[in-house]
């Protein structure tokens, strides 16, 4: 199978300094994919989910940029939990794979960065449409 089918971890650059580190993404190097819409979510209340959606053909990477939350991925066949907890590793998630955070720490920051621009039809919101797709 296509690497770029399949999510995973993906370590980023880290560049140790005494003044502090730093972190950087490529795109088209250190990710399958251009990125042409990267945004952010954050303020997120105890208890509550984000995203429980998958795209058609939208490519995802996922960073906490600060604190820890979980991204659950559905592949319509099997579900698998990532804890994301450090800023130099991301989240690679490829279309077809319904994705759903949660466990959000106080103060954390998820950046997620995309391969296509906002497009309501490339959106999956049924669990059992993904389901029914994959087999």
């Amino acid at each position: 199978m296509d690497k770029t089918q399949i999510p995973q971890m993906i370590s980023l650059p880290k560049i140790l300094d005494d003044r502090g580190n730093l972190s950087f993404i490529e795109s088209e190097n250190h990710i399958p994919f251009k990125i042409r819409r990267s945004y952010w979510i954050y303020d997120v209340p105890g208890g509550q989910l984000r995203g429980s959606h998958a795209f058609k053909k939208q490519h995802e990477l996922i960073v906490a940029l600060s604190g820890s939350f979980d991204v659950v991925l559905h592949n319509g066949k099997e579900e698998t939990r990532y804890s994301l907890r450090r800023s130099y590793y991301g989240l690679y998630v490829p279309p077809m794979h319904y994705r759903t955070l949660d466990n959000f720490s106080t103060n954390s920051v998820a950046l997620v960065l995309s391969s296509e621009t906002y497009d309501p039809d490339d959106y999956i919101w049924d669990l059992e449409e993904l389901k029914k797709a994959a087999q």
